[in-house]
């Protein structure tokens, strides 16, 4: 009676076989290639959407920038939007992720507040991040799908995350105005006012947007007192 190899020698037997080592080499590497040509598109993306807007920005034209065939594209997305929104996940996500990730603040709100948004300026305004959020706000009344889809993943979560912070300055009478956790957007305002500023105005009015931050913050927390 033939026995069936069990899991562990089965593995063990493997092992023993060079051509399973030569089988999986292979294997990795096409995986890192693969992963490299997705990363290529989405970076060719990024440019070719800001550059050209979503409406105008042509698959052939991400192709040719990220050096591969226009069908390879389909290899990794079904179309423009979803490319899109990949890039949205890779590139805008993780920076408002940070907001609902915060632990359980042993300072202040504010300074969590403070260092949250100060590093959101630093990471959007004037990088393609910023040009990215342009785009959209640019663009998302003619393409309602794309500005549902930046809503559920961005906007919604950054609200969440904000809203938390806002109800518990108020558990901790940090924040007066109660009110406010009804309107968190009034606390993240700063940033996409800096944002906006940057691309129409900074040429004539150079705007200090962590200054602005600053000041804002004192309208809704009450200036800091100075020893």
């Amino acid at each position: 009676m033939t026995k069936k190899l069990t899991k562990a020698a089965a593995a063990k037997a493997a092992t023993r076989n060079p051509e399973a080592g030569e089988d999986a080499a292979p294997m990795s590497n096409r995986a890192t290639r693969a992963a490299e040509r997705r990363d290529a598109i989405v970076a060719a993306a990024m440019e070719e959407f800001i550059a050209r807007g979503f409406a105008a920005t042509r698959l052939d034209d991400i192709a040719k920038r990220a050096g591969v065939a226009k069908g390879t594209i389909y290899l990794h997305f079904k179309d423009k939007e979803s490319m899109f929104e990949e890039l949205v996940r890779t590139v805008i996500v993780p920076v408002v992720v940070k907001l609902s990730a915060l632990p359980p603040p042993t300072g202040s709100v504010r300074d969590l507040i403070e260092t949250f948004a100060g590093n959101f300026l630093k990471e959007v305004i004037g990088t393609r991040r910023g040009d990215l959020v342009r785009l959209i706000v640019a663009e998302g009344p003619r393409f309602p799908a794309v500005a549902d889809f930046y809503y559920r993943e961005v906007v919604s979560r950054g609200i969440a995350g904000m809203r938390a912070l806002i109800e518990l300055g108020i558990a901790r009478g940090e924040i007066h105005q109660a009110n406010l956790a009804r309107y968190p957007q009034i606390v993240i305002a700063p940033a996409m006012i800096a944002v906006i500023w940057q691309s129409l105005f900074a040429r004539h009015a150079p705007l200090d947007a962590q200054d602005m931050l600053r000041v804002h913050l004192d309208l809704i927390f009450g200036e800091r007192r100075t020893t």
